[in-house]
Formats: structure tokens, C-alpha cells, sequence
């Protein structure tokens, strides 16, 4: 099979997947488009690997897109320094603005930062009902979820204090 013949059938599975994916969407959801379902299954895609997390991580991003707060996801700030992405992303990155980065613009990025998976379109598609707004690295290979920015905060401490003992291990 030729690169193209591979690409062509790639792309066709994903338009049949996606079409799939937006007929069975829950209809409240705050996409106007296939394309912004797409989107948001590939931020999910590259925040988690963990099955499990999908339908929350995308319940985090819904309820911010409700009620207006930005996405604020790493994976869209890398996506967006492309080859200036060195493996750290700092205080500076998060600030810098680009047409992908969601701490710098509201809403969904213009178009999608990775393929999805099916589960990561499922995710998109139908989210779990969560009231949470964030979410961090636990350390242990998943994430916190948390309601508010105190909680939230606490997490992140805990996070970066077991990323410390880790390294000076």
C-alpha cells in the first residue's frame, strides 16, 4: 500500500468515525460543528492516555466552554510553539500568544492539534456530567479533578512535591 493509499483510507475512517461520533453527540453540547468536536477530541487525546479519565477530561473542558473560561491546556501551547518546543514549556510560553494557545484565546483552537482516537471522539461526543473545572497530573500516571482554583492550586502543590522527592531520588 502506497503512503497515499494509507493516508486516504486514514482520512476516510475518520471522516466515517467523526460523522459517527457527531450524529450520537449529545445535543447541548457547545459545539457548532463537526470540526469543533474534532478539535476537542484531539485536545483530549493528547492530555490523557488513560481511558478511564477521557469523559472527565472532557467534562472539565465543556464546563469551561459554557460558561466562558478559557481552555488553559498545555497541549495547545506545545502545538502552537511547534519546533520552539523543547521539551519544557514556561511561564513565558503560557503567556506568548499564537492561534492555538487556550491561555491566551477563548474557545476552541482553529483546527485539531493530533488525531484522536475513538475513545477520545467518544469522549468529545458525550462527555460525563461533572461540575469539576480542573484538572492536574497526579503523579502516579493519572489526574486530579477538582471544582474550584483553591482545590485546584493544592493539587498542583502536591504534584510538584512528588516530582521533587522523584528527582532527588
Amino acid at each position: 500500500m502506497s503512503d497515499i493509499a494509507l493516508l486516504k483510507r486514514a482520512h476516510t475512517r475518520m471522516e466515517k468515525a467523526l460523522d459517527e461520533a457527531w450524529q450520537q453527540r449529545d445535543k447541548a453540547l457547545p459545539y457548532k460543528t463537526p470540526e469543533q468536536l474534532l478539535t476537542m477530541a484531539s485536545i483530549i487525546e493528547k492530555e490523557t492516555a488513560v481511558a478511564a479519565e477521557r469523559g472527565k477530561v472532557a467534562s472539565v473542558f465543556v464546563n469551561r466552554l459554557r460558561i466562558g473560561m478559557r481552555l488553559q491546556t498545555d497541549p495547545t501551547v506545545i502545538y502552537g510553539m511547534g519546533a520552539r518546543y523543547t521539551g519544557t514549556i514556561t511561564r513565558k510560553d503560557l503567556d506568548t500568544p499564537t492561534a492555538y494557545n487556550t491561555y491566551t484565546i477563548s474557545g476552541l483552537p482553529p483546527t485539531p492539534i493530533a488525531m484522536p482516537s475513538q475513545a477520545s471522539l467518544t469522549a468529545a461526543s458525550q462527555p460525563e456530567k461533572t461540575p469539576y473545572l480542573y484538572f492536574v497530573a497526579d503523579g502516579k500516571g493519572g489526574h486530579t479533578f477538582t471544582t474550584n482554583l483553591a482545590s485546584h492550586n493544592k493539587a498542583v502543590r502536591v504534584y510538584r512535591q512528588l516530582v521533587k522527592e522523584k528527582n532527588e531520588k
